[in-house]
C-alpha cells in the first residue's frame, strides 16, 4: 500500500477527498454521473435475506403477532446502529478506524443483530419466507436494477421447524421463482454458517444442504461477528461444501484487523470469494497475492456501525489504489438502509472509482456469482451490450 493512500482521512472518505476526484479525471475520465450508475446492471453477491426485510413488512408482521417491541417498528428501523467492538483492537490499524460516536448516531441505538433477531421472531409460515424474498428481488429491480441477486439464508428457526430445511428452502425457492418471472432476474440462496455455533453445528448443517440438494442453493458462507469464531474451526463443514460442489465465501478481516483470517479462508476453506475483507490491507504481501490471484472482494461502503462508515470508505478506497478486484454489495440494505445503486453511486462519487473501475466491477460481479457455466456466459454477454449502450448514451450526452 501506497503512503499516499495510508494518509487517506476518514473526512476525506466521507465527502469524496480532492486525490479522489484527481484520480477520477484520468484513465477512465471523470465520476459518473447518477442516472447511469442507477442504470447499469447490477449482480448483488452479498446480500442477507433478513436484512433485506422492509421497515413496513416487519411492522405488518410484528402487528399481526403482537410482538412486544421497546418502541414502534419503523422507529427501530430508523434507529439501527450496531456498536463497535471494543476500540481497543483497532488503535494501530494503517487506516485509522473511528474511536468515538459519529454525528448521526440515535439517542438510543438497536443493534442489527438484536433488529435481525425481531424479524425472525415474526416470521409465522412458508408464506412468509416466500414473501419476504419476493420483496427482496423486487426493491433490487426497483431501486437498484439488479440483474442477479444472491441471498443468504440462516438455519430454521425454532418455530418454524415444522417446515424442516427442505420445506424453509423451497419456500424461498418460490420467492425467486415469483422474483424471475415479474423482474427478469435471476437469483441464488446461500446457505449461512454461524461463526458463533461449534464446527460440529456447521457441519450438520452443510450435511442437510448436500442431503437436499437444491437449483437455487448455491454455496455456504460464513457470517456473523467474526471475532466469534475463528475460520479454522469450520474446515471440516467448508471441506464437505467443496466436495459436493458447493460455492464457498466467508465474511472475513472485517472485524478482526489482521489479514491472516483471509488466508486461512482462501487456504484451508477453499473460499472462491471473500465477504469484506478490508483488514487484508493490514499485510502488503497477502495484498499482493490476493491482487495476483484477483480474488473477488464483496465489498459494502454502508455498515450498522455509522462511525465506521467513513473507515470502511477509506479502506475500499486503498483496496482500489492496490489493484484489488472489489465488488460493490449491499449486505442488509432494509436496515442500513443502502442499496446497491447507492452502494456504486459512493464508490464512484464519494471514494472515486475511475468509470473503467466502475465497469470492471459490474463485470467482476457476474464472474464471481455461482451461476452456472452457460448462464454465466450468457449474463456477461447481457452486462456488456448493456453497459456500451450505457457507454453510447453518455457520450452522446457530454457530446
Amino acid at each position: 500500500m501506497s503512503s499516499s493512500t495510508q494518509d487517506r482521512t476518514d473526512e476525506e472518505a466521507r465527502a469524496g477527498s480532492p486525490a479522489a476526484a484527481s484520480d477520477a479525471g484520468t484513465a477512465g475520465g471523470a465520476s459518473l454521473p447518477g442516472w447511469y450508475l442507477d442504470r447499469m446492471p447490477k449482480t448483488d453477491l452479498h446480500c442477507h435475506l433478513i436484512g433485506t426485510v422492509r421497515a413496513s413488512t416487519f411492522a405488518e408482521l410484528a402487528r399481526r403477532e403482537g410482538l412486544a417491541l421497546p418502541d414502534e417498528p419503523e422507529r427501530i428501523f430508523a434507529d439501527i446502529n450496531s456498536l463497535p467492538p471494543d476500540p481497543a483492537l483497532y488503535r494501530d490499524t494503517r487506516i485509522p478506524v473511528p474511536q468515538g460516536r459519529s454525528a448521526d448516531e440515535p439517542e438510543v441505538s438497536y443493534s442489527l443483530f438484536q433488529a435481525s433477531n425481531w424479524v425472525v421472531e415474526v416470521l409465522r409460515d412458508a408464506d412468509d419466507l416466500t414473501r419476504i424474498t419476493y420483496e427482496a428481488f423486487e426493491e433490487a429491480h426497483r431501486t437498484s436494477g439488479t440483474r442477479h441477486l444472491e441471498l443468504f439464508f440462516d438455519a430454521v428457526p425454532p418455530h418454524l421447524e415444522s417446515l424442516g430445511y427442505a420445506g424453509s428452502v423451497e419456500a424461498y425457492a418460490e420467492g425467486i421463482r415469483l422474483a424471475e418471472r415479474d423482474f427478469g432476474m435471476t437469483g441464488r440462496m446461500i446457505q449461512g454458517i454461524d461463526r458463533s455455533r461449534s464446527g460440529e453445528h456447521a457441519l450438520a448443517l452443510v450435511q442437510q444442504v448436500v442431503d437436499h440438494p437444491h437449483e437455487y442453493v448455491a454455496g455456504i458462507g460464513l457470517d456473523n461477528l467474526e471475532t466469534s469464531g475463528p475460520p479454522e474451526r469450520f474446515v471440516d463443514a467448508y471441506r464437505l461444501a467443496g466436495e459436493a460442489g458447493l460455492g464457498r465465501t466467508a465474511h472475513s478481516s472485517e472485524h478482526a484487523p489482521t489479514a491472516a483470517n483471509t488466508v486461512t479462508c482462501l487456504d484451508q476453506l477453499g473460499c472462491d470469494r471473500i465477504d469484506h475483507g478490508y483488514y487484508v490491507l493490514e499485510d502488503d504481501e497477502v495484498v499482493a497475492r490476493v491482487r495476483d490471484e484477483q480474488v473477488a472482494f464483496t465489498v459494502v461502503s454502508t455498515t450498522s456501525r455509522r462511525s465506521w462508515r467513513p473507515w470502511r470508505r477509506a479502506s475500499i478506497a486503498a483496496m482500489l489504489d492496490a489493484g484489488l478486484n472489489v465488488v460493490p454489495a449491499s449486505d442488509d440494505p432494509g436496515m442500513f438502509p443502502t442499496s446497491l445503486a447507492q452502494e456504486y453511486r459512493i464508490v464512484s462519487e464519494q471514494i472515486g472509482a475511475t468509470a473503467d473501475q466502475v465497469r470492471g466491477m459490474a463485470l467482476a460481479g457476474v464472474d464471481a456469482s455461482w451461476l452456472p457455466a452457460d448462464e454465466k456466459r450468457a449474463l456477461r454477454g447481457r452486462f456488456v451490450a448493456e453497459l456500451d449502450a450505457l457507454d453510447s448514451e453518455l457520450g452522446s450526452v457530454a457530446g
